[in-house]
């Protein structure tokens, strides 16, 4: 199984920096906006968005975990906030990598249970395999890959990198 390095530490720092400035010039007029990520990595991107966010704006960004059995994604999804505390606010789903759009999709449905201002979608990678009419409003790396090649994204404390495997 070979590795092949798609984005270094520098290049996602430099992409989520641009992503936050599309959310800062999306929300302009918004106070507040919450960042709801995809559990894992989706989550921790998330954390990177909301830092980034605030760093370059008078934006609050608020942090949401949500919790999607990707096995199972039908079963009921978790969220770290309550409904009441993102309703009829401004709404980011950020995962990781979109593949098939099975999660974000399953993500979006969820949230459609609640009135938002506005709901928008971002991703770190997009594969262009989408099986689902889900799409990333932001995105850093659109990549058209082979079925058989999988996307990983590494966000740890030490090192961060997304590479593609065969």
């Amino acid at each position: 199984m070979m590795k092949n390095i798609i984005l270094t530490q520098q290049e996602i720092d430099h992409k989520t920096r641009r992503i936050a400035y599309q959310i800062y010039e999306t929300f302009p007029d918004d106070t507040e906006v919450v960042i709801a990520g995809i559990s894992a990595n989706g989550y921790l991107f998330a954390q990177k968005l909301a830092a980034e966010v605030e760093k370059i704006s008078e934006i609050r960004a608020t942090l949401c975990e949500v919790k999607i059995n990707k096995q199972q994604p039908l079963d009921p999804i978790e969220t770290s906030l309550k409904p009441e505390e993102y309703a009829n606010k401004s709404l980011i789903l950020v995962d990781d990598v979109l593949n098939s759009g099975t999660t974000l999709i399953y993500g979006v449905r969820h949230f459609l249970n609640v009135p938002l201002k506005k709901f928008k979608t971002a991703v770190l990678v997009d594969r262009n395999h989408k099986q689902y009419p889900v799409k990333a409003d932001f995105k850093g790396l659109s990549l058209s890959t082979s079925l058989r090649e999988n996307v990983q994204v590494v966000l740890g404390t030490n090192e961060q990198y997304a590479y593609l495997e065969d």
